[in-house]
């Protein structure tokens, strides 16, 4: 899995680092998403695509 994120995109919600902690994070400035790993592991999946489905900006893509 290969994850990616539109920063431009991001509407700082935070939704991303309640769903997967350990993938994403957000700047202390702004709130801005921040990518801490854009290959988690397996057991990490379904927690990724939850964050992605739930940003509000679509601001992540999960290519599997």
């Amino acid at each position: 899995m290969k994850v990616t994120v539109d920063q431009d995109k991001c509407v700082a919600s935070g939704q991303c680092v309640v769903a997967a902690g350990e993938v994403f994070d957000q700047r202390d400035e702004d709130g801005i998403v921040v990518l801490l790993n854009e290959n988690p592991s397996a057991d990490l999946i379904a927690d990724v695509q939850h964050a992605a489905s739930v940003c509000p900006a679509l601001a992540i893509t999960v290519d599997e």
